[in-house]
């Protein structure tokens, strides 16, 4: 895998978790607990999208053949998207949605505190505008964590068990491939493994205060950064494409 190759790959995994991860978010939008959540939701959703564009416009200026933002966010078949499975699970109820986020948004903060460093000027330059939203992000659905964690008897059973169902989606965010290798090689990309004890210091203390447990065990599910999903990614996708695919030409 030639370096070109392998940054393209790097920069598509970016952008297709943020592009994901918003899209499921707005799926809250009119959906929300109280409004003022709904309006949070949305706006991080938002959030999202505009960092998948900076990364998919990069991407477009990796590849330089003649392709777009929307080619790269809404005319590529399941395979070809890299995110993480963690990103595509289902919302289910609000507390899902908190633990899903929390875990992503503390991974992405430290993420992109090290990517902002990279040697990449454009993808530097991406970090550095994308940190501010993500603080707020991490700031958003970590009062969550605490409000529902350490809430009622209802709301803290319904945190535990999506923690309980969530946790394996964590460890592939730390996992490290030839992709990964050549980047950091090359002082690109970000060594996973090394923010793998931040994380876990930073969501074991706060879940601690939320009266939460994390579970033992160290199994993760893994595919998604290599193109294999689970079945909830076909129907984002079939939301997310119709419009382009039957409208085509439609921008953004």
């Amino acid at each position: 895998m030639t370096k070109q190759e392998a940054l393209l790959k790097y920069v598509l995994r970016l952008a297709d978790n943020v592009s994901i991860l918003g899209h499921r978010l707005g799926e809250w939008c009119g959906h929300g607990p109280v409004l003022e959540q709904d309006i949070a939701m949305t706006n991080i959703a938002l959030d999202c999208i505009g960092q998948a564009r900076n990364y998919y416009q990069y991407a477009s200026k990796i590849e330089g053949i003649d392709k777009t933002e929307d080619d790269y966010a809404y005319l590529r078949d399941p395979l070809d998207y890299y995110n993480l499975l963690i990103v595509e699970q289902p919302n289910k109820d609000f507390a899902y949605t908190i633990v899903r986020q929390y875990f992503f948004d503390v991974f992405h903060f430290l993420f992109l505190q090290k990517l902002s460093d990279s040697k990449d000027k454009q993808l530097a330059a991406i970090a550095e505008k994308a940190i501010k939203e993500v603080t707020y992000h991490c700031k958003w659905s970590g009062d969550w964590v605490l409000r529902l964690g350490d809430g009622t008897d209802t709301s803290h059973e319904k945190m535990q068990h999506a923690i309980d169902i969530l946790w394996t989606y964590t460890g592939e965010m730390f996992l490290m491939d030839e992709v990964d290798e050549i980047l950091l090689k090359e002082k690109i990309g970000v060594d996973l493994i090394g923010l793998r004890q931040e994380w876990l210091k930073i969501v074991s203390e706060h879940f601690k205060e939320a009266t939460l447990t994390l579970p033992e065990t160290t199994w993760s599910q893994k595919g998604g950064k290599q193109g294999y999903h689970s079945e909830h990614l076909g129907y984002i996708l079939a939301d997310m494409q119709y419009l382009p695919r039957t409208y085509p030409g439609s921008i953004w």
